[in-house]
Order: C-alpha cells, then structure tokens, then sequence
C-alpha cells in the first residue's frame, strides 16, 4: 500500500535515522527542494550511506532526485542506485514521457553495472507544470518502471498563476485529470502534500476528498499527518463487514452458476465485487 509517503530531508540525520519509526508505507529521502544548493554533494553522500546502512522497516525507500534540467540528477543516481534498499526513485517536474525515457535509460545502464535486475527500480514521476498534467497518461505509460503520478503543489500553482485556497479548487481539475490517467495506465495516483502541519481538520478534509477521487494515497510532510491520512483511507468495520458479505454472496452465486445476485436489496455484479475485494485489500484481509 502507498496511502502515506514521508518526506525526510536528505541532509537531517536524525530524521534519515527515525524516519521510517513514525508507521508510514514510504520514506522518500529528499535531495531537491529540501536540500540547498551547498549542502547537495554532502546530502548526496549522506544519503546513499543511508541507504547501504541504515534501517527503514517494511518501508517502501524511494530518492526524490534532481531534475534532469540541472547538473545534480546524474550523479544522483550514479550515488543511489548501487546501494541495496533502494526501491525507486522520485522524479521531479517530470513534463512529457522524454524525461521518464531519459530516467529509464539512466537507471538501466547503472543497473547493468551494479549487477542489479533490469527494471528493479521504479519511477515516481511528480508532475509540477501544466504540460505535466495534461501529459499525464503519455508520462505513466512511458516506461514499465513508472509506478505512480504525482500533482505538484506549489510549483504546480505557479505554473498555473494561482493561489493557494483552503478547498484546494485550483487543482481539483489537475487532479482529476491525473487519477484517471493513473488508473488507465494502470499506476497508482498518489496526492501531493498537504503544507498546513498543524491543520489537522484541514488534512482530513483532503484526505477525504482525494481518496473520492480515486487516490491511492498521499505524500506527507510531517509524522503527525501520517495516522490521519491512514485513517481516512484505512476502510472501516462496517465497510469491511460490507464487503466480506458481498464476496461471500458472490462466491455462492457463482456456484450455482448465477452472474449476479442481491445483497441487502442491493444487485452485486462485478464491478461491485472488485470494489469490495479492493477495501478487503487495503485493510490487509485479501492478498
């Protein structure tokens, strides 16, 4: 599951260390936006070491790397992908499906030198600018390494001349846009981050929102967003007693040769079983 994936700054020790302690499904070590330009050869080193030693727990371990329009991508990469709790790799103010070929063409040569599986390494493609959004489906299906899409944020805002609201409408197009993307091309959507840390009422109404949207999940910023993001998207008794119910009557019809049957007044086909299997999946009951 990718419900939460947790920024943690590539030149904090101390949060490379805990990290992964705070019960999210992902870390993502951060050599971008979180590391000054300075500190970039040092964070680089920092993390990779990290990477080779230290402990994240059933986390899921991606890199948010440097764009490739800058001098840093290369050689973060060159640093990250021999080191053997590597996952995947965050890539930034990804426009079109070039940049994932470009990624893809990268990551298989540092693979075959490092004795590492072709295609071991997946790409999480954040798509800041407006011609990311309306590429979305093109950048998903560009490389079978591509695992989710992301919305940017606040780059996304600037890209599009607007503000920041509290109901988040500047984006909600965006975001749309990406889910279905996502869901064509068989990848997750995964939400951007929530800035206000301390706005818990103000997370869970997006939480909400986007898990209505079809969302996979949501990159957090802080620990404390991490249990109410799980929450929203965790489903609860009553829906999984709901779809245990449904899967049952479905099994049942299925023996007797019936295409559908009724549930509570309600007719189950299909769809509305794969949904049930689905909330049966994120509680952890059904492989």
């Amino acid at each position: 599951m990718r419900r939460t994936m947790l920024y943690l700054p590539g030149n904090n020790p101390n949060m490379l260390t805990r990290g992964w302690l705070f019960g999210s499904d992902g870390v993502i070590l951060d050599l971008e936006d979180a590391v000054a330009m300075s500190e970039k050869d040092t964070a680089r080193i920092l993390v990779s070491r990290y990477l080779e030693q230290g402990e994240f727990g059933n986390c899921e371990v991606t890199v948010r790397i440097n764009g490739v329009d800058t001098e840093y991508w290369r050689e973060d990469l060159a640093a990250i992908v021999p080191m053997k709790r590597l996952d995947g790799v965050r890539a930034p103010k990804v426009d079109g499906p070039e940049t994932v070929k470009i990624l893809d063409e990268e990551l298989s040569i540092l693979e075959d030198k490092n004795g590492i599986p072709q295609g071991k390494l997946k790409l999480f493609c954040l798509l800041e600018t407006a011609k990311g959004i309306w590429n979305a489906y093109d950048i998903a299906t560009a490389s079978p390494r591509v695992a989710a899409i992301i919305p940017g944020g606040e780059d996304l805002r600037a890209d599009l001349r607007t503000e920041r609201s509290d109901s988040g409408t500047e984006l909600e197009w965006a975001r749309r846009m990406l889910v279905f993307a996502a869901r064509a091309a068989g990848v997750d959507p995964l939400d951007t981050v929530y800035a206000r840390v301390t706005d818990d009422e103000g997370l869970r109404r997006e939480a909400e929102f986007i898990k209505q949207l079809g969302f996979a999940g949501k990159s957090v910023i802080h620990p404390n967003q991490i249990a109410i993001v799980h929450d929203v998207f965790n489903p609860t008794e009553a829906e999984i007693a709901k779809a245990q119910k449904i899967i049952a009557a479905a099994k049942e019809a299925a023996a007797r040769g019936q295409g559908a049957v009724s549930v509570d007044g309600k007719m189950v086909d299909v769809p509305v079983v794969k949904r049930a299997e689905y909330t049966l999946i994120r509680a952890g009951l059904l492989a």
